[in-house]
């Protein structure tokens, strides 16, 4: 059950569309979530009202087509899965988007299966089950 957040400096629909696009399916693929477990909070920002600040840290050159993808989900994926995780969300980012990987910047924050209601104000996942006897 990840959450993502992701932001974009003056992204249009479509494009922040490619952008959802590109982080669920690497998802999918990297740490085998459901394809219906889509939970996503796409904003662009005008640069003007609202926007992004980047720097060069670690001698990556970002410019003004920084996306900055927030995945929270529940702790338990390895360290081989996290960075196929990345490496698979800036190829996509790249294929959907047209979003360059140096552009890519993604952070996970994992959490307990009780950190979260997915509605009916319920904590499903302290069911020691699941909600559908699923154990991500």
């Amino acid at each position: 059950m990840p959450f993502v957040r992701i932001d974009a400096l003056r992204a249009d629909a479509e494009r922040l569309d490619a952008l959802g696009r590109a982080v669920h399916d690497a998802l999918i693929e990297t740490v085998q979530i459901p394809p219906e477990d889509r939970f996503q909070v796409l904003t662009s920002h005008d640069g003007t009202n609202s926007t992004l600040r980047y720097g060069n840290y670690f001698g990556i050159q970002r410019d003004d087509s920084i996306v900055y993808v927030a995945i929270t989900l529940r702790a338990g994926r390895s360290a081989a899965q996290k960075q196929a995780l990345y490496r698979r969300i800036a190829e996509l980012a790249e294929e959907y988007a047209g979003t360059e990987p140096r552009n890519v910047f993604v952070t996970l924050t994992e959490n307990a299966s009780l950190d979260w209601s997915l509605g009916n104000g319920a904590a499903q996942y302290a069911a020691p089950d699941g909600p559908s006897g699923t154990a991500r």
